[in-house]
């Protein structure tokens, strides 16, 4: 294990969701904390989702009481902030911004730390654009802010921020690179059941993919708001072998991509998914919309296949022409898989490390580091 320079602002507290919910922010959250501990960082996990008493569990099924009863138990744990060198705060739109990271940010700068946003939700045009005094006025709280894309550091720049751009990992020491030889009609769709999702699109399409493959099936992984009106749309459509495997885990979810050979992702909005990095790990060919930066992590035709937003027909011909000719898939998904190498934490986690080197830089020069970054 190496050990940064005592110069360095070694404690780092990642305020983020804890692994109790599952999502990229979470296990964003949990592999930085492991590989700053394992540079010697003094890292650590502050979770947005504090574990309360079994006798509240219940409160966690009451829309607004829950988040009440969460914010009794978060705001008192951000007193463990006045330990750390650095306070970095991961973030997604509206609500739950104003919910996670903005009381982070601001007992931070209460206890005079330099405070670094990471800002991961597709949704920031929107959020930006019209959540005036909601937004903007804590966005200024934050020294760094810190985002996977180009394309969210764009929206940033269009509103006057400079934004730096760290990318998503994937650690594909945890899945199987396998070819699909021979490329069976087994679809997969991991994403959280909201309309920006679009995973109806996913379903209508494959009830067109059935018509020529009936051997087809589709598991489906998530959880969310549209949940019930999913299933619903899945038994209207009256086609078998779609499959609900709920909330998957990050330990499980390896199990999961090994069982399919296609991801469809069907997003109206988005950014920069897991889940099609980590099927680009595994080996799976790629059918999904371009929105968010999507479009740079797959390359139309050479890493995976594009199609337009809100068309099942397009979506569903795209897998259709993958099973006529499963050597250019198996070509397609092995140059996905090659090119993975900016989304390793060899690359990735040298770059939280200069982000780091480059507040104490900055906070040297305002006289007030030599006291907040020893150990």
């Amino acid at each position: 294990m190496t050990r940064p320079a005592e110069s360095t602002l070694s404690r780092v507290a990642v305020v983020a969701p804890s692994n109790r919910r599952i999502g990229g922010q979470a296990l964003h959250a949990s592999s930085l904390v492991e590989y700053l501990r394992n540079k010697g960082y003094e890292a650590y996990l502050l979770p947005i989702d504090p574990a309360r008493p079994r006798w509240l569990s219940w409160t966690e099924r009451v829309p607004y009481l829950r988040t009440v009863v969460n914010q009794a138990f978060y705001w008192p744990s951000l007193l463990r902030l006045r330990q750390a060198d650095v306070v970095q705060a991961s973030s997604a739109s509206y609500w739950s911004f104003l919910v996670a990271p903005v009381p982070a940010m601001l007992v931070g700068r209460l206890f005079g730390k330099p405070v670094v946003l990471n800002y991961h939700s597709g949704e920031a045009a929107d959020h930006l654009a019209h959540w005036g005094s909601l937004v903007h006025p804590w966005l200024a709280l934050a020294d760094e802010i810190v985002v996977p894309s180009e394309y969210l550091q764009s929206v940033f720049a269009s509103h006057g921020y400079r934004a730096r751009v760290i990318r998503n990992t994937v650690d594909t020491s945890r899945f199987a690179y396998r070819p699909r030889d021979p490329l069976r009609p087994k679809l997969l769709s991991i994403r959280t059941f909201e309309w920006y999702y679009g995973v109806d699109y996913t379903l209508r399409a494959f009830a067109l993919v059935k018509r020529s493959y009936p051997e087809a099936t589709l598991d489906i992984a998530g959880t969310g708001s549209q949940e019930r009106r999913l299933k619903d749309l899945a038994a209207s459509l009256q086609v078998d072998g779609v499959r609900f495997l709920g909330p998957v885990s990050a330990d499980d979810m390896p199990a999961v991509l090994e069982g399919a050979d296609i991801l469809v992702n069907s997003s109206l909005v988005d950014n920069q998914p897991l889940s099609i990095l980590e099927a680009m790990a595994s080996g799976l060919a790629i059918v999904t919309t371009g929105v968010g930066d999507i479009g740079n992590m797959v390359k139309d035709g050479m890493s995976g296949t594009i199609v337009p937003q809100r068309n099942p027909e397009a979506t569903a011909e795209a897998v259709r022409s993958l099973l006529r000719d499963p050597d250019r898939a198996r070509d397609m998904a092995q140059r996905a898989h090659a090119g993975l190498d900016r989304y390793h934490w060899s690359t990735v986690g040298c770059q939280w490390e200069a982000l780091y080197d480059a507040v104490r830089r900055r906070m040297e020069k305002r006289g007030i580091g030599a006291e907040r970054s020893t150990v």
